[in-house]
């Protein structure tokens, strides 16, 4: 079994952002293999706590994926405040001589962005709506690559690490089973400092807020979970409906382009200018009636990293909200974006209208949260897991066990449909099977 194959078996997903699988994600002849160690979010620490502690684990893993589809080139990114990051796995690169270099990068938001990403490492612009092996390169996060090495040790990917932060007892780093509830995590981190709290799943910028958290559970993609006070920013922002920011578009856009100036993806060249689409939305009649406009169908472009709205916006408008409800219903109208064949090169400007990530961080009230310490690692088994059978791209899986039925740690409990774009789930704990609804439930014994 080569590599790709045992990735599939193991279920490895990318566990820095939408879980596409890697299996698929490693199918391809590319020049450059990037490790991706930013860290893009505020207050997450997920990789930092890897790279300090796993390093060894993930320049081997590294060196084998490199080796594994021969590409020539293997490079570990990571921002150059990362000082015992960078110790540590300078120090596993000479241990093992392996042919791994590091790229550091400056501190701006969002730094672990894909397409950003490889141009600092490259140079090279990933046209709009491509993917890096455009330009020769693949991605994989940290936490991703260490997931490898546990597959080449045989074993799948049950668990995972993710940051609890906040508003907590004990901010933290945990290493739980998928399925495990999210209020059991937050217990983990000592608890919440106060009876009502606001709970967003991954990062502040591009996290989602828990609407049920009675239910909720750590899936492959969940990097995060942050606990902030009642009435904060977060808060706010999302409760705001798509009709309401729409008028509030068309009564106060004042056109002065900065989300356009700021926006990442316009910054590294490509078609996208968040106040065109604001202006066109201000005398819309509905989002489907200018859905031809050309202008508007760059919004498919929109990687939704927030600076436009949390960073860029003098009046406290919503371009990113915005741009997502229109890429929503291009995609339901079938209409996808079609790139020039060219070579795209990245704004002039672009060095000098970088976001410094602490400043991100302030603009959305998690600043102090931003500079925690976290080093602790808390490892936990729960009693129960309900694992998700859509938890990432692709297609739901198909249960491969049914209610009744006995199951060791990292048994298959669910696979894709043949010919289905997915990847396995296996069990995190040993137990019983006690449900199956659009959920697997395992008890132990």
């Amino acid at each position: 079994m080569n590599l790709t194959e045992l990735i599939y078996e193991a279920g490895i997903v990318g566990l820095g952002g939408a879980g596409f699988p890697t299996h698929i994600k490693l199918k391809g002849s590319y020049e450059t293999l990037i490790v991706n160690g930013a860290e893009c979010e505020p207050m997450l620490r997920n990789d930092r706590w890897l790279m300090r502690n796993k390093a060894a684990e993930i320049v081997s893993a590294t060196a084998a994926i490199a080796k594994e589809l021969s590409i020539p080139n293997a490079v570990i990114c990571l921002k150059h405040h990362y000082e015992k990051e960078t110790e540590a796995l300078r120090a596993a690169i000479a241990a093992q001589n392996a042919p791994v270099t590091l790229h550091l990068m400056e501190s701006f938001y969002p730094a672990g962005d894909e397409q950003t990403m490889v141009y600092e490492v490259t140079g090279r612009v990933v046209p709009p709506a491509g993917l890096p092996g455009a330009v020769g390169a693949v991605v994989d996060n940290v936490a991703t690559v260490y997931a490898v090495y546990e597959a080449m040790q045989g074993k799948p990917l049950t668990a995972r690490h993710l940051t609890v932060t906040g508003e907590v007892k004990t901010p933290s780093v945990l290493y739980v089973p998928i399925g495990t509830p999210l209020l059991r995590c937050i217990e983990l981190a000592g608890g919440a400092l106060h009876k009502d709290y606001y709970v967003l799943s991954g990062g502040p910028m591009m996290g989602k807020p828990v609407t049920n958290l009675s239910t909720a559970v750590v899936t492959k993609t969940t990097s995060g979970i942050l606990v902030l006070k009642k009435d904060c920013y977060h808060e706010g922002a999302n409760a705001i409906p798509v009709k309401t920011m729409l008028n509030r578009a068309r009564a106060a856009c004042i056109q002065c382009s900065r989300c356009t100036d700021l926006c990442p993806r316009h910054l590294l060249g490509h078609p996208l200018e968040p106040h065109k689409i604001m202006r066109k939305m201000a005398v819309a009649a509905d989002i489907q009636s200018v859905l031809d406009d050309p202008a508007v169908r760059n919004a498919a472009l929109c990687c939704e990293c927030g600076i436009c709205e949390t960073f860029a916006c003098p009046m406290s408008l919503q371009p990113r909200r915005i741009n997502a409800a229109v890429k929503q219903a291009l995609g339901a109208a079938g209409i996808r974006y079609q790139a020039e064949q060219k070579e795209w090169r990245p704004h002039p400007q672009r060095e000098l209208r970088k976001a410094p990530t602490p400043k991100v961080a302030a603009r959305v009230g998690v600043y102090p949260y931003d500079r925690y310490e976290i080093d602790n690692l808390v490892e936990y088994e729960p009693e129960e897991i309900r694992v998700p059978l859509k938890m990432h791209i692709g297609a739901p899986c198909v249960p491969t066990v049914k209610e009744g039925d006995t199951v060791r740690k990292g048994d298959c409990i669910a696979a894709p449909k043949e010919g289905a774009l997915g990847a396995k789930i296996h069990a995190g704990i040993a137990g019983k099977v006690t449900a199956i609804t659009d959920t697997i439930t395992i008890r132990k014994n």
